[in-house]
């Protein structure tokens, strides 16, 4: 491409086999699938109307929203060959993948919030975590998302692009679209490696605290009430494990310059379908109001109650 034209389009130049067509759309038909079971079930059954499956319910559409961002593109990219996409779409695919993964991780923050009011303060937790408290949470998390990645993915937008325009990723990765500017790209660097940082950091500090103060609460439970209380907590906990020790596995993958680009893409293109994918089925398995709500939705072999009602001064999450 001549060097004096500004591109105008991309062109995703990722993994060449085409084996990954029926694995990417099989995990992507899975993912759109179990979130949206997770909604259905929390917005129809009353026994799943409490916070903790309410901030569930954002993190389920959060993740659909993540992973529709790339997926669709790609899935395109390897059934017909053509593999170009527009600035105006590969900016926007950047900055909803971004802004979501961000989302999703506010999210998890916000449940673990949850949980410490309600095994820390069990005796305030209705007039603590009440609707409106709960839904200004959610607004919180989703801004929190918004907001962080803004200027990085602004300023990318203003960087001049006049050639090359192959990008070797599946889709349009921040570092790998960048890297192909024309122009200094160290303030871009700078800006995107801090959001990148504080929205991890942030938000796996208050997940910390959170839990160090559950620690101290369990100290003076006996050991039954532990474990009872652990167990409703095991869920979130999992969750927590996976999004973060992926998220360094592809941070580490990008900051190690000898990491082969095509392992570096599948670490990627994985992380960005793992946690959506585990979310509905670790809460499903380990849930039994959801398990009971499917029972309930799907088989309609069941009747209420046979299943356990949400405590009136600390919903459970699991039992």
């Amino acid at each position: 491409m001549n060097s004096s034209r500004p591109v105008e389009f991309f062109i995703l130049d990722g993994l060449k086999d085409q084996f990954m067509l029926p694995f990417v759309f099989t995990l992507y038909i899975s993912i759109l699938s179990g979130n949206s079971m997770i909604i259905y079930l929390v917005r129809t059954d009353p026994k799943l109307n409490t916070p903790m499956y309410f901030f569930l319910h954002n993190l389920s559409f959060s993740d659909m929203i993540y992973t529709s961002s790339t997926m669709p593109k790609m899935l395109s990219v390897m059934l017909t060959g053509v593999k170009t996409i527009s600035k105006t779409e590969c900016f926007l695919q950047m900055y909803f993948f971004l802004s979501m993964a961000v989302t999703g991780r506010a999210m998890l923050t916000m449940m673990a919030f949850d949980r410490y009011v309600a095994i820390c303060n069990p005796l305030r937790y209705t007039t603590i975590m009440t609707k409106r408290v709960c839904i200004f949470l959610v607004f919180a998390a989703w801004g929190f998302g918004v907001i962080t990645v803004l200027p990085s993915a602004v300023w990318a937008t203003q960087l001049p692009y006049c050639g090359p325009n192959v990008v070797k990723h599946m889709f349009c990765d921040f570092s790998s679209v960048v890297v192909l500017s024309c122009a200094d790209t160290t303030r871009n660097s700078i800006v995107s490696l801090t959001s990148a940082l504080f929205g991890i950091i942030s938000t796996f500090l208050l997940i910390l605290t959170s839990y160090i103060c559950i620690g101290r609460a369990l100290r003076k439970m006996s050991t039954a009430d532990q474990l009872k209380t652990l167990a409703t907590c095991v869920s979130h906990l999992i969750v927590v494990c996976i999004s973060y020790v992926s998220a360094t596995f592809v941070y580490i993958s990008y900051r190690v310059a000898k990491f082969d680009p095509e392992v570096r893409i599948i670490i990627a293109v994985l992380y960005s379908m793992l946690t959506p994918l585990l979310n509905p089925i670790i809460y499903s398995l380990r849930n039994k109001e959801l398990q009971g709500a499917i029972k309930r939705a799907f088989c309609k072999c069941t009747t209420a109650s046979h299943w356990p009602t949400v405590g009136k001064t600390v919903p459970s999450i699991t039992k």
